[in-house]
């Protein structure tokens, strides 16, 4: 997930996972992998276009992303 010596690099992946445990996997019961590939897939389709992340000035990854490119 990080390059050698980028420490700092780690403090986001374990944010995400954060977010994706306590909104998501917490809150529902998956029956099946499929039932939470399809819970996960929405979520971080959610997650990358619709939620305003402070951090992005209220934005979302998605349009940072975009707009970036």
């Amino acid at each position: 997930m990080d390059g050698k010596g980028r420490v700092l690099d780690n403090i986001f992946i374990e944010l995400l996972w954060k977010s994706v445990k306590y909104e998501n996997i917490y809150l529902n019961v998956y029956e099946t992998g499929f039932d939470l590939y399809k819970g996960l897939s929405d979520y971080f389709k959610f997650y990358n276009k619709e939620l305003l992340h402070q951090s992005l000035s209220y934005a979302t990854p998605d349009k940072i992303y975009n707009y970036a490119a």
